[in-house]
């Protein structure tokens, strides 16, 4: 029996990256899965290495969207008959610079998609399920929501956002419903591929770790914030990032 037998997670953005080892490392441990993201075959490729229909419902669409977000909740409803679980993954971050010169249009968007969405996912997840039934939510936020971090700037300002909302949720929602954060700094995947491609090394020289970080490293903490294991923690934001925020990195 693993710590999530029984159990029905819905984790967004997950075809690939941190959502996709979040998504696998529950299915290992028991659970079934509904996952999300914008393009429906590579969504509907990442289902299938997750073990196919049995255990992972794949709903592709727009994070943002209201209607895709009603839909996925609903088809997990009806082919799983619960929503335990609930990992805000998805992020976007489509500008780089300084925030004076920054685009409002493209800040909007950073917003809708990183706060206003997690919130909305939140949001749908207590009204069909969780609201009567318990559950436990992580919110994947990043270390440059914790201090300072120069061109990504809006980026870690939303991150730092989903933080804090993390906070207030964990207040509105105990004792039944548990809300959590994880703040990984660089992690291998296409989405933070520019802060390290051509240069791995030489970045990962500043980390005490002495290494970028993985998305199996992010989801084992993800794994331990959504179990019982972690059964009094609620509000908390664990930095999962190779010790680097220690040496005053981001």
């Amino acid at each position: 029996m693993g710590r999530f037998e029984g159990k029905v997670a819905l984790v967004t953005g997950a075809s690939r990256g941190i959502g996709f080892a979040v998504a696998r490392r529950l299915v290992a441990e028991g659970a079934r899965v509904t996952i999300t993201g914008r393009k429906p075959e590579p969504l509907a490729r990442a289902a299938s290495e997750l073990g196919g229909p049995q255990v992972a419902l794949d709903v592709a669409g727009r994070t943002d969207d209201a209607a895709h977000q009603d839909e996925a909740v609903a088809r997990t409803l009806a082919e799983f008959g619960s929503l335990d679980l609930l990992v805000n993954n998805t992020g976007i971050n489509p500008v780089y610079g300084p925030m004076v010169e920054l685009d409002l249009d493209a800040a909007r968007k950073i917003v809708e998609a990183n706060c206003l969405a997690a919130l909305s996912w939140v949001q749908r997840a207590h009204r069909a399920w969780m609201g009567q039934h318990g559950g436990a939510v992580v919110n994947v936020s990043s270390i440059a929501g914790l201090k300072p971090a120069p061109g990504i700037g809006f980026y870690g300002a939303s991150k730092a956002m989903l933080k804090h909302m993390t906070e207030e949720l964990a207040v509105e929602l105990g004792p039944a419903i548990r809300v959590n954060a994880v703040a990984p700094a660089v992690v291998k995947t296409r989405f933070a591929a520019a802060l390290y491609e051509g240069r791995e090394a030489e970045v990962a020289r500043t980390y005490p770790l002495q290494r970028l970080g993985e998305p199996e490293d992010v989801a084992g903490v993800v794994a331990f914030l959504l179990s019982e294991d972690s059964s009094w923690v609620t509000g908390q934001t664990v930095v999962v990032d190779g010790g680097l925020t220690l040496t005053g990195g981001v």
